[in-house]
């Protein structure tokens, strides 16, 4: 067996890989014997079909699998050994005529191989690194939504401002009848919540469905319609009240405290608001160091500069997927997936020159924290190292599992690389902001 290769340019080559008689024909001799002990023709004994006819029966057969067989294997350890980086597999060039009569082939394959090239970091400007802070009103917003969630109702025979009223919305033309609470808070516009100030149970309020709360999506809950009814609905309903009621939020107290973090973890209402920032904090930072990332990624791939084997890798997708594609089907394929993969290389490089690996110890670690989190949201907050320890161990014997956490981990020590390398400008914001500047 002989295997050579032509550099056709820096991406693209051809690797010839020659097979001779001598290569194959043992090994298919061998086979057809054992076929020739078992074969179960009529006419003829087991064990004492005549070889001829064997050969006549399975030969071809056997002689392309075993030759296809050799040929992956000799493919597969040359492109290990030469250490040729492929992009997609190797492609086989068609051959007219062949002939698998004759006793030598010779088999040609395209390669499509990954480009040379170093990674850039930096560009001109420096990235944003978005550090979202919970400021002073958004706790006080949280403190009293607990309040209000550990509070209590008290029945009321008159409505006053940020009452809950509830009660029935009714418009028979368009067979609005829904029973709900509404919260004075959601009204939006004065002259729509001075109908409700003053009124009692039994009354009958007339109110337009045109902005009359802030929010779509309190519309729909209140009138029991679809998002395509709420979207610009303008319509007159009734709502007649039932029931009135006042929330009398909970006391800022040592029981509900103990309530919120366990006994005596929390004792004054300014510890409480340093734990709601801490904790909102912790959650804004998972969503700016994505950002963060995302902002990464698109600024290496706009000044990481490389060269792909565009027609090999469209010939590629062509002829490999479930279905054939066109020419132009494929193209379009490409251009879908072509950011994706120079990312991908990108990625690969960064990982290879800095010797980024996940270790097994890394991995249990990582899964015992992530478990943690996970336990600390149902209000678990000290679980002990065994507990985490089986955790760990059971979902670590799952290998899709292996393979999420893994790329969790390694996309972790990814963005700690990427902060220690790249041009970064830290800009302190809060979460409105961060939503407004990100999604403008």
């Amino acid at each position: 067996m002989n295997i050579s290769k032509e550099q056709l340019d820096e991406l693209n080559a051809v690797v010839t890989v020659d097979i001779a008689k001598e290569d194959y024909s043992d090994k298919v001799e061998k086979i057809l014997k054992d076929y020739r002990k078992n074969a179960n023709i009529p006419g003829f004994r087991k064990g004492h079909v005549p070889m001829g006819l064997v050969k006549k029966q399975y030969g071809k057969a056997v002689l392309v699998d075993e030759v296809n067989k050799l040929l992956q294997d000799a493919l597969n350890k040359y492109l290990t050994e030469e250490k040729l980086d492929v992009l997609g597999n190797p492609l086989p060039k068609e051959k007219e005529n062949f002939d698998w009569d004759a006793d030598n082939y010779s088999f040609e394959f395209e390669l499509g191989l990954a480009p040379k090239f170093e990674v850039n970091l930096n560009g001109k400007k420096a990235i944003t690194h978005y550090k979202i802070v919970a400021t002073d009103e958004m706790i006080e917003n949280q403190i009293k939504t607990i309040q209000k969630q550990y509070g209590k109702l008290v029945s009321k025979d008159t409505v006053e401002k940020e009452d809950l009223v509830a009660g029935s919305f009714v418009n028979k033309e368009k067979e609005i009848d829904n029973s709900t609470t509404v919260s004075l808070e959601k009204i939006k516009g004065k002259k729509n919540l001075d109908k409700f100030i003053g009124a009692k149970v039994g009354d009958v309020i007339t109110l337009k469905t045109k902005e009359l709360f802030g929010d779509d999506h309190d519309l729909i809950k209140a009138l029991k319609i679809s998002h395509d009814e709420a979207h610009d609905l303008d319509i007159e309903v009734t709502f007649t009240i039932s029931e009135i009621n006042k929330q009398e939020l909970a006391e800022l107290d040592q029981e509900l405290f103990d309530k919120l973090f366990g006994p005596e973890t929390i004792k004054t209402v300014t510890e409480l608001k340093d734990r709601i920032k801490e904790d909102a904090e912790r959650q804004f930072e998972q969503q700016s160091e994505q950002q963060l990332l995302n902002d990464i990624t698109e600024s290496v791939l706009e000044n990481t500069k490389f060269e792909l084997p565009i027609e090999f890798l469209q010939k590629w997708i062509r002829v490999t997927g479930e279905q054939p594609l066109t020419e132009d089907e494929a193209k379009d394929e490409y251009e879908k997936s072509e950011k994706g993969l120079r990312y991908q290389l990108i990625e690969g490089k960064i990982i290879t020159d800095n010797n980024l690996r996940v270790t097994f110890d890394e991995l249990k670690d990582f899964s015992k924290d992530l478990i943690k989190s996970q336990m600390a949201q149902f209000g678990q907050n000290s679980p002990e190292d065994k507990e985490l320890e089986d955790i760990a161990a059971r979902i670590l014997s799952n290998q899709d599992e292996v393979k999420r956490i893994s790329e969790q981990l390694m996309s972790k020590k990814l963005l700690n690389f990427y902060k220690e390398n790249a041009k970064l400008k830290v800009k302190e914001v809060s979460f409105d902001e961060f939503i407004k500047e990100v999604y403008k």
